[in-house]
């Protein structure tokens, strides 16, 4: 749907850029009229350029609107070359010179319906472009039968007949040369063929770049956009695992089981998207890279798919931000304040591992290392500890080591503990709580 969307989107553009091309071109026609035709002859056609330029804005004014039907655009196609026909072959009133309206052919007029047929190029609508040059080989065809229908019509040449005799049968005013008309009529349908393909081909690739453009957005739902931009720049950026230094981040919603065993799937969700939100906003306003959400709570990144200068420093300072914003707006949600929740979250740095994992059918980009077990680990020791937030060690250090000026004031809100015992570890680690 986001494609066809945004192919709809690019449709109506091209449409309005062709009616502008178009309103030029009747422009142009006009003043080259008022040369060729005697007066008050180009009177005529400035009213049929008028009528042109009219059909023209509302064929895109319909197009525009929310009750426009894709027939319409059809109807104004067959409508306009219907017009351009009467245009062509009917004898302009305003011209004192009594002329038989076979006479009409011998202008050289023909060549005004690729005019109308180049402006359906712009509309990516092959169809489209088809139905024009059937409509317009239609209502030549219509009016040259009609012609030839005519009692006066001349257009069988007889056999026999000297150079000298066919020069002047030729040069009847109600001579029709049928040869000439089946030309005009298989040249129009090759040439509207040939536009189709051309049209399919730029839609093609309009759809293709509207399916890139998708998936970049969506690569910004997880990465900052300068790494979204990364990503979308290289052909394969995980093609082999990679393994650097990153901090990396827990968060969990504490008392949420309790509380959704109260409140209805509705609310459920509505809550989860509600702090999914927050966290997200906070991890990508310090250039950390969404990993997950996992249930309640979310894993996040500070350094993949490639290390920065502050990956220590954006973890802490995310850290910080995450619970008190969560306060802010736990005093404006009535669903938080409906239950005893708060926001646990852990921070870590140290080398992990990054890259695809599973199967051919199905991959998933993973972080892994015990990085990310000791980050896990700590979020789920601040109930221990009797607190919101907890840094190791090893995050303070690599913290102070990046002298970033932000990690300084936030170093003033951090408490130091007493070396703690995490689950899967053959030693006690240092850490640092907030609140």
């Amino acid at each position: 749907m986001e494609k066809q969307h945004s192919l709809k989107s690019e449709e109506l553009a091209a449409q309005k850029t062709a009616m502008i091309g178009r309103s030029i071109a009747l422009l142009l026609i006009a003043p080259l009229v008022t040369f060729l035709a005697p007066w008050p002859g180009p009177i005529f056609i400035y009213i049929l350029l008028i009528v042109f330029l009219v059909l023209g804005w509302a064929a895109w004014r319909v197009a525009n609107s929310k009750w426009g039907k894709p027939w319409h655009q059809y109807l104004f196609v067959t409508v306009d070359f219907m017009l351009m026909t009467v245009a062509l072959l009917y004898p302009n009133p305003f011209v004192p010179i009594d002329y038989p309206p076979q006479f009409t052919l011998r202008y050289g007029s023909f060549i005004f319906y690729f005019v109308l047929l180049t402006g359906l190029v712009y509309v990516y609508q092959p169809r489209l472009v088809l139905w024009g040059g059937l409509s317009a080989a239609a209502s030549w065809s219509v009016a040259i039968a009609w012609l030839i229908s005519l009692p006066d019509t001349i257009w069988r040449q007889p056999e026999g007949m000297s150079v000298e005799a066919t020069a002047t049968f030729f040069a009847q005013p109600t001579f029709i040369d049928i040869d000439i008309r089946t030309q005009e009529i298989v040249v129009l349908l090759i040439v509207a063929g040939l536009l189709a393909l051309a049209v399919r081909r730029s839609r093609m690739i309009a759809l293709r770049q509207a399916r890139l453009a998708r998936e970049r957005e969506n690569l910004g739902r997880y990465f900052p956009r300068k790494t979204a931009q990364m990503l979308a720049d290289r052909s394969d950026p995980f093609s082999t695992p990679s393994e650097h230094d990153a901090a990396v981040l827990f968060a969990d919603l504490v008392g949420f089981t309790t509380w959704s065993d109260k409140h209805t799937p509705g609310e459920t969700i509505e809550l989860l998207r509600e702090v999914h939100g927050l966290l997200a906003q906070v991890v990508f306003h310090n250039d950390g890279t969404l990993d997950k959400f996992i249930g309640d709570g979310m894993m996040a990144t500070f350094g993949t798919p490639e290390p920065s200068e502050r990956d220590a420093s954006s973890a802490l300072a995310a850290m910080i931000e995450m619970v008190e914003k969560f306060e802010i707006l736990k005093n404006n949600s009535k669903l938080l304040q409906s239950g005893n929740l708060e926001l646990a979250v852990g921070i870590h740095y140290g080398p992990i591992v990054m890259g695809n994992i599973g199967s051919e059918d199905r991959l998933e980009f993973a972080v892994l290392g015990d990085t990310v077990n000791v980050a896990s680990r700590l979020e789920g020791a601040t109930r221990q500890v009797g607190c919101r937030g907890l840094a190791s060690s090893a995050l303070i250090d690599a913290a102070n080591k990046e002298n970033h000026p932000e990690s300084s004031k936030n170093m003033t809100k951090l408490e130091r503990q007493k070396p703690i015992m995490l689950r899967g570890l053959s030693s006690e680690m240092l850490v640092f709580k907030f609140q």
